[in-house]
């Protein structure tokens, strides 16, 4: 059954006019598909993240957040895997290695050249397609396996995601997901950003709902079986201090760079986010390292 968002979750983003937006959600789990204003929302939602060196990001800080998916969904040779939401190849790069036949989709083509580049120097075989989450182009029951890392959880319509990987998942396939957390680094960086971003768009809901439990838990619903939450961390030592992690996503992470986009007339709120990345930052160092909590989900599909 579809779940709520609660209302002590105030915080996550989407694009509008300006760039990222931070959410205070419409609790009604309104949802607006397919027309004019969701086309539009994703397209600058694909734009955003073409924006600055995604791929960076990937190979510099998240690549093993892929890896620890595949195998907790245990993908293996034979079985067929959609990886949602896949950007340059997190997850679906990996599982194409252990031998899977991979399709990755994703809103953004720009990052799927990216990872078609990849794959092609390293010689993985896989399909890569432009595609909505929140509406899959492929018929019921397709995949053996559906997952997604820190992808699906930037889709705005939460609901409708979740809906859409059961739906292409087999009676029996498993279902993963990685998500970053609202407590841990990333969702606090988000929740940073809050108050130097425009109003959202109506019906969106926080992306770091994904790394809660109980709202995973609601979105499938009684559409699963077994399903396992664990959270973890991802120990980050790019980063020597605030200022570097701060100047370094403000150059390479489409959200901030959004953000900063959104602000850059006012030199003065500028400078208060400059400063309160940095802070932030700062406080998550500890002797080099930096811990960026996940939530891993596995759960079978009826």
């Amino acid at each position: 059954m579809p779940g709520r968002v609660p209302d002590s979750y105030r915080f996550g983003h989407q694009p509008t006019e300006g760039g990222i937006v931070t959410i205070t959600i419409n609790t009604s789990d309104t949802a607006i598909t397919d027309t004019a204003a969701d086309r539009a929302l994703k397209a600058k939602h694909a734009a955003m993240w073409a924006s600055g060196n995604y791929s960076a990001v990937v190979t510099d800080v998240v690549a093993p957040l892929g890896g620890i998916l595949v195998d907790a969904v245990g993908v293996r040779a034979g079985l067929c895997v959609l990886d949602v939401a896949a950007g340059t190849g997190t997850a679906a790069l990996p599982a194409a290695r252990r031998g899977a036949t991979v399709t990755a989709i994703d809103l953004t083509p720009e990052l799927l050249a990216v990872g078609r580049a990849d794959a092609a120097a390293e010689g993985v075989d896989l399909t890569w397609q432009t595609a909505d989450a929140e509406a899959l182009p492929f018929p019921d029951a397709e995949f053996d396996a559906v997952v997604s890392a820190i992808g699906v959880m930037f889709a705005p319509h939460h609901q409708l995601a979740a809906d859409e990987l059961l739906r292409v998942c087999r009676p029996a396939g498993t279902v993963g997901v990685l998500s970053w957390t609202p407590e841990g680094f990333i969702g606090q960086m988000f929740a940073v950003m809050k108050p130097y971003a425009p109003s959202p768009p109506p019906g969106a809901s926080p992306a770091p709902l994904w790394g809660s439990a109980d709202h995973v838990r609601q979105l499938f619903g009684e559409g699963v079986t077994d399903l396992l939450a664990r959270q973890r961390s991802l120990w980050v030592t790019r980063f020597g201090d605030g200022a570097e992690f701060r100047d370094y996503f403000k150059a390479n992470y489409g959200p901030t760079i959004a953000v900063y986009r959104f602000i850059a007339d006012d030199p003065a709120k500028v400078a208060a986010l400059d400063a309160d990345l940095a802070a932030l930052g700062d406080r998550y160092l500890t002797d080099g390292v930096m811990q960026w909590d996940y939530l891993l989900v596995t759960a079978t599909r009826r």
